[in-house]
């Protein structure tokens, strides 16, 4: 075996597709010239071209590509690398030149192929188009289709931004842990597990919100964690099973704060992430500069229906009004739930431009202080941007008793049939009892303000890894290839340098 298919240990790249690209060396270089400067580059093989004594590669890494020319009287086993397969990575040492067409590359002095590809990387002109092998295979779909990439580093600088932000507003950032021995904190249904040396099923987190709310109680003033949420439902263009949510507590705010945080936050996020906070979404513009628009429920679908709505009007007359706006009312349904029921099914999809809805009934909001005007409402908002709930924020409950009493009327729920009702958490009931001062909190969905950000209609578009049901043994698609597959030559156009 010759020493070039032997894979190194290591490899040094000295510099980056970009950083060549991008030099201010290169810029004037004329066609045929060499510039003297040595590169080292190291990354995938992704295009292909011979011409009999002279090939043209180009070499992809993750900031970018950078042109290989090999020719017969210079590269080493010359030969071998003409016959490399597209999505090997090979490493490649030589002088900057610019060919006679003025294609800036790394003429190939000395190189080493660091891996082989044995499966293909899908067509070099049109990727990898099968949805299902896209977000099965994210390693292919990241080198096979362009600006797949990109959207990934964009939701890491959005992270980035968004703790910089809230660290820069005085908060301080935690870890709490993953499994929970109660499923509480929101309304959903969660995974159970069984923890072994505790002899105990204990469940992986439906919602953040109950540890950090004990930590406000023990004196961190303003906390936030991000991190990951799991939830047993359904799949959508805008739900995972597993997905990233940043909880976000403040002593001494109520929800009127939360709401010029969020504003503030999320604008400052788009500005360092995509230069403005006015930009394209889905072909449409969207403006997310503060101040955002603060309306209730009852306005807004009122607004869109033409219908009015208010749990004045009582179950009864809010489920016939429901039933003419084609929502199915449940027989245990109160009237808060019809209310926000109407809301979700015929307003919430239709708000475009943010919005901040406000005063949700009380049935619907279990952890949500009593609204301080409006009896039978609660402070609390969700956050909607392009017909989607981003955030909800909530004047935090803080009475021991009203919440025990709160958490009653889950059971009684759960009792008569919703799974997804909150369990009474005994524990938290206890902090509460501590002493919790006045406190606004607030959830933020990650993957639908990058989804925002990328102009992403579905949720497994910034998610690298979506919940996809498990293939069987042996069971392959037919788009995964076969060993020894080759996705076919390149199409370079440039020449040899002179």
């Amino acid at each position: 075996m010759s020493h070039i298919d032997e894979a190194p240990y290591r490899y040094e790249a000295g510099d980056s597709a970009q950083t060549v690209a991008a030099d201010p060396r290169f810029a004037d270089l004329a066609p045929g010239a060499g510039s003297g400067v040595q590169a080292s580059v190291a990354g995938r093989v992704m295009r292909l071209r011979s011409q009999g004594k002279v090939t043209f590669a180009e070499l992809r890494d993750w900031t970018g590509a950078i042109q290989l020319f090999a020719d017969e009287s210079r590269t080493p086993e010359y030969r071998r690398f003409e016959a490399l397969s597209l999505g090997d990575w090979v490493g490649a040492c030589g002088e900057v030149v610019r060919t006679r067409r003025g294609e800036l590359s790394v003429r190939v002095e000395s190189w080493s192929l660091l891996a082989r590809a044995r499966r293909d990387f899908g067509d070099k002109w049109r990727g990898v188009r099968d949805i299902e092998t896209r977000h099965r295979q994210r390693e292919v779909d990241l080198w096979a289709n362009e600006g797949v990439r990109d959207t990934f580093l964009l939701r890491s600088q959005v992270l980035s931004a968004l703790r910089r932000e809230l660290e820069g507003r005085g908060f301080v950032e935690v870890e709490t842990p993953i499994l929970h021995p109660i499923a509480s904190g929101a309304h959903a249904r969660p995974f159970v597990t069984h923890y072994n040396a505790l002899h105990a099923d204990f469940y992986l987190r439906i919602a953040i919100e109950l540890y950090l709310k004990r930590l406000i109680v023990g004196g961190f003033e303003r906390v936030f964690e991000i991190g990951r949420v799991f939830r047993n439902e359904g799949l959508s263009p805008r739900h995972n099973p597993e997905f990233t949510m940043l909880e976000l507590y403040q002593a001494y705010a109520d929800y009127r704060d939360m709401m010029e945080l969020v504003e503030g936050v999320v604008a400052e996020v788009a500005r360092q992430t995509k230069g403005d906070t006015v930009f394209t979404y889905q072909g449409r513009a969207l403006d997310l500069s503060p101040p955002w628009r603060r309306a209730t429920m009852e306005e807004l679908v009122r607004e869109q229906t033409g219908v009015e709505l208010t749990l004045a009007l009582g179950r009864d007359e809010l489920a016939r009004r429901a039933a003419t706006l084609g929502v199915d009312v449940g027989e245990h349904d109160g009237a808060g739930k019809i209310l926000q029921d109407v809301y979700e099914h015929t307003t919430e999809h239709a708000l475009f431009q943010p919005v901040f809805v406000t005063d949700y009934p009380k049935e619907v909001s279990p952890l949500a202080r009593d609204h301080r005007t409006r009896p039978g409402y609660v402070e609390r908002f969700e956050a909607v941007v392009a017909g989607r709930e981003l955030v909800n924020a909530f004047s935090e409950l803080a009475d021991p008793d009203e919440q025990r009493a709160r958490f009653a009327l889950q059971a009684e729920e759960r009792a008569a049939g919703d799974e997804e009702a909150m369990a009474l958490d005994e524990e938290f009931l206890r902090a509460l009892e501590h002493g919790m001062p006045p406190t606004g909190g607030i959830g933020i969905g990650i993957d639908r303000l990058v989804m925002l950000l990328a102009d992403k209609a579905n949720i497994r578009e910034v998610i690298l890894f979506p919940a996809l049901r498990p293939l069987g043994r042996g069971e392959m698609r037919a788009e995964d290839g076969e060993p020894g597959d080759e996705v076919g030559e390149g199409a370079d156009e440039a020449e040899a340098a002179g």
